[in-house]
């Protein structure tokens, strides 16, 4: 027996969630469902304990092809040639005019091939030991369940904006397959590729409850009301927005809690790095006058953490930049999160961290790495709740201008007001519902 049968704890209040070790994105969506997981465990369906070694080889190519397809943009001509030969195969298309999108595609039908080959099928048979509601972050795991006749209930989490015909079986119709959509444009666009309505729910994407507070969002009230107070130095939103702020947030605190910090986020396959350093060396006069704390948050990959302490150590910035890294991804997540609360701005690629604007953290938009992100860069946008980045040499001014102006402290809330922030609430909500009715 590979994963813990229903015998070795009270399953009442739990599902299988299953996620992929490829980037960060999959297993963030999943963290904060923890509580859900049984044995509080997410699967990797990638990597998971006993997993068959012809299963193994698959994945690992597969993972191999997703890190090479965000590295490979950044080699001159032909990197980026082939980048968009590669992005094409997960392409989403422009939603108008609306039509329907319901037939499969290529990527799809190669995708179904190799499952009925018997790709996943030991994953699932595992699983069906303790057959309880299967929630993915991931739409592989989703299809290898519907062809294997998992006996419960499947739920796909949309990690994205916008989405790739490839998230949808290849008839959906048909498809058993539920969804739990992260926003308004995920929820239309499943309709467009043949979804039945019912098989959609509008649920947010999952923050992470340490963050939150609760379903009143205690929490990021609070941590919002101290970030605003860095971010409109000069006062100028509040004065103009006070209603709104105090409608939304309360009375405000006097004096912050933190200094003014700023993340930078680097994604697994690292292809930001020389962005940030880049930042870094623009801001160093900002951060050795202890006007701005930098934190680099660098994953679980021990050469990222070494490449920026190799740029930083010579700069003299006296702690406030600091490297956060874990050794395991939950640790690294855990770290992430409670930095987050004192975070004023987050620099990121618009990856799933974009629905991180939810928590009232402005995004500065780093270079996208394709289509579903081309997407999420454009739907921050479309909210208002982040700014493109400009040149990285001249950071220290721009920054500092959308400060002043108070544009950091009106995204930080157009971001709050304007993104579900309760989706991890609502996605535990459903599942112990669906338990109830199945046990009925």
């Amino acid at each position: 027996m590979l994963l813990k049968t229903e015998s070795s704890e009270d399953s009442n209040q739990k599902a299988w969630v299953v996620a992929v070790d490829m980037g960060y994105g999959h297993q963030r969506t999943a963290y904060p469902l923890r509580d859900l997981a049984f044995g509080r465990s997410v699967v990797n369906a990638n990597n998971y304990p006993g997993i068959i070694e012809k299963d193994r080889r698959f994945w690992r190519i597969t993972k191999s092809a997703y890190e090479f397809l965000s590295r490979i943009r950044s080699i001159p001509l032909i990197g980026l040639f082939l980048f968009l030969f590669l992005d094409s195969f997960q392409k989403i298309l422009g939603y108008y005019p609306k039509r329907d999108l319901s037939k499969s595609n290529f990527g799809g039908r190669i995708i179904f091939s190799f499952m009925r080959r018997g790709w996943g099928k030991d994953l699932i048979n595992q699983l069906k030991k303790n057959p309880l509601p299967l929630v993915t972050t991931f739409f592989t795991p989703a299809f290898m369940a519907e062809e294997c006749n998992y006996p419960n209930d499947i739920y796909c989490i949309i990690c994205d904006a916008d989405i790739a015909r490839a998230w949808v079986s290849l008839e959906p119709q048909k498809s058993r397959i539920k969804y739990f959509a992260s926003n308004t444009w995920t929820r239309d666009r499943l309709k467009l590729y043949g979804v039945p309505t019912e098989n959609i729910m509008l649920t947010g994407y999952p923050l992470p409850k340490e963050n939150l507070g609760g379903p009143n969002l205690e929490t990021v009230k609070k941590d919002v009301g101290y970030r605003l107070l860095n971010l409109d130095p000069s006062g100028k939103y509040r004065k103009l927005y006070s209603p709104l702020v105090r409608s939304y947030l309360g009375e405000l605190p006097h004096i912050p809690n933190h200094p003014l910090t700023l993340m930078f986020s680097i994604g697994g396959a690292g292809a930001q790095k020389e962005i940030a350093v880049a930042i870094i060396n623009s801001l160093k006069e900002k951060i050795q006058a202890q006007e701005l704390r930098v934190i680099v948050s660098v994953g679980t990959r021990e050469a990222h953490r070494q490449y920026f302490a190799n740029h930083i150590e010579g700069l003299k910035l006296d702690g406030w930049a600091h490297i956060l890294s874990g050794k395991t991804m939950a640790e690294y997540f855990n770290k992430f999160n409670q930095a987050l609360r004192t975070t004023d701005i987050l620099m990121t690629k618009p990856s799933e961290l974009s629905f991180y604007a939810g928590l009232g953290i402005p995004i500065v938009i780093e270079p996208s790495i394709g289509s579903q992100e081309d997407f999420n860069r454009r739907w921050l946008l479309h909210i208002g709740a982040g700014t493109l980045q400009e040149n990285p040499k001249y950071t220290a001014e721009w920054l500092f201008d959308l400060l002043e102006g108070g544009d950091f402290a009106e995204m930080a809330m157009q971001g709050f007001v304007e993104i579900e922030k309760r989706g991890t609430y609502n996605i535990e909500q459903i599942i112990q519902k669906s338990k109830l009715k199945n046990q009925n």
